[in-house]
């Protein structure tokens, strides 16, 4: 599934390149890109649109037979939203030392009683080096 992700990511023009992608029971339910210029819109990042698209897909918030792919680790206000709806597992690839809010700068399930289980730096080389890319391209 991580490499369905870094696909969709590869392909993001003029935003951030994340993608994310939820499954639940093996299934993709849901994929999603940073739209956050496109769409004029602060909260446009892949895991929140990824989030919104499988609530509903399913017709419910609680997302509990969930999991997420996605390539950059999640920033404080996607993380709590995966929390918050109750994703069982979150496989992201690249590290995010400033804003990651499910382990590098803080996690986010110390505030709350999750059971949400998270797997970092799956094919982060991969993730890193269209993030770098990008950012390259900008200057």
């Amino acid at each position: 599934m991580m490499e369905r992700a870094i696909e969709l990511a590869a392909k993001v023009k003029g935003e951030i390149p994340v993608a994310a992608i939820i499954v639940k029971n093996g299934e993709v339910i849901s994929s999603a890109v940073n739209s956050k210029e496109n769409d004029k819109d602060v909260t446009s990042h892949a895991e929140i649109l990824a989030i919104r698209a499988a609530e509903k897909h399913l017709g419910n918030w609680r997302l509990e037979d969930c999991e997420m792919y996605v390539t950059l680790e999640p920033c404080p206000m996607c993380a709590w939203a995966i929390i918050q709806a109750r994703l069982k597992a979150v496989y992201f690839g690249s590290y995010d030392l400033q804003y990651g809010a499910l382990g590098s700068k803080i996690d986010l399930r110390t505030l709350y009683n999750s059971g949400l289980k998270v797997y970092g730096g799956i094919m982060e080389e991969k993730c890193d080096i269209i993030l770098k890319k990008f950012f390259q391209e900008m200057r």
